[in-house]
């Protein structure tokens, strides 16, 4: 009886029943109260990443390879256009080309004009305006003419613009049209010739306006003056009529203006020459064979 008390006061035993239905606490309860990442919330890409990685690593593969296409895509495209025979290549060429011979073209004649020198360097002043005719079209004649006027506009004023607008501007245009066009040089001077006077007329009547006085009917009286005073010399009385006056004046203006325009022909004629460009004009036989 000692020995059983004793045994049984040092080993408690467990009954049967006890055993089974009582479970100690699992281990993973322990971790998650003791454990630090358990008690910080999960992120939104976090949770997705546990739900479903599988398809959310294919979305992200899928939403990269069209953006390498499209890189490679784009960088093929932009090597075709900035080739020398593409067109980005040949439009920005054409832009630069009339963007500096409009600003030398405007600077030439506001200098000149400031140096009273305009008479001498009149003829070079439709240059830029055929040069960009020649080489790129119509369109960019007529766009190197009105970037210079707007150029000269602001430096000069509305005067200034107008005067190399209506002496010189049209004047180019019109020849580098014809040039461009491949016409003879029997339209060509006559075109010219005549966009000139009408020039000069423009110009007559905007100094006319300026000055409040009217050019025009002082240079018919004095040309009436002139011829009367030349036909009494020689000993004829008639006087001359108005009309005869202002056929005499329509004439000596388009001998001045055609006498002009056939010397800048041939001036540009020589000049487009040296420059290389021989095979695109349409020169005279007597002309071509002097040259």
């Amino acid at each position: 009886m000692s020995l059983s008390k004793a045994y049984s006061s040092n080993y408690q035993i467990t009954p049967h029943h006890q055993t089974f239905s009582s479970s100690p606490t699992p281990r993973t309860l322990s971790l998650s109260s003791n454990s630090t990442i358990s008690k910080q919330p999960l992120t939104h890409n976090a949770k997705l990443l546990l739900r479903n990685p599988i398809t959310t690593t294919k979305v992200s593969l899928s939403n990269e390879e069209p953006q390498s296409w499209g890189v490679t895509e784009s960088k093929g495209e932009l090597e075709v256009d900035l080739a020398t025979d593409g067109d980005v290549y040949r439009n920005t060429l054409r832009l630069v080309e009339c963007s500096m011979f409009a600003a030398v073209s405007g600077l030439a004649y506001f200098l000149s004009n400031s140096l009273a020198i305009e008479n001498y360097f009149g003829c070079f002043f439709a240059l830029p305006i055929v040069i960009s005719s020649m080489r790129w079209g119509v369109a960019a004649g007529r766009k190197t003419m009105v970037a210079t006027a707007m150029l000269l506009l602001t430096l000069s004023g509305p005067v200034k613009a107008a005067t190399y607008l209506f002496m010189h501007g049209l004047v180019g245009l019109a020849m580098g049209s014809s040039w461009r066009m491949g016409a003879n040089w029997c339209i060509s001077i006559s075109l010219c010739t005549f966009v000139r006077a009408l020039g000069a007329v423009a110009y007559v009547l905007i100094s006319s306006f300026l000055i409040r006085e009217n050019i025009l009917s002082l240079i018919t009286i004095n040309i009436h003056a002139s011829l009367t005073y030349a036909l009494t010399a020689i000993g004829v009385s008639t006087i001359p009529s108005m009309t005869s006056i202002y056929v005499i004046f329509g004439t000596l203006l388009l001998l001045n203006c055609g006498f002009f325009v056939f010397l800048l022909h041939i001036l540009y004629a020589v000049f487009f020459t040296r420059l290389g460009m021989k095979s695109s004009l349409t020169l005279p036989r007597w002309l071509e064979k002097a040259i």
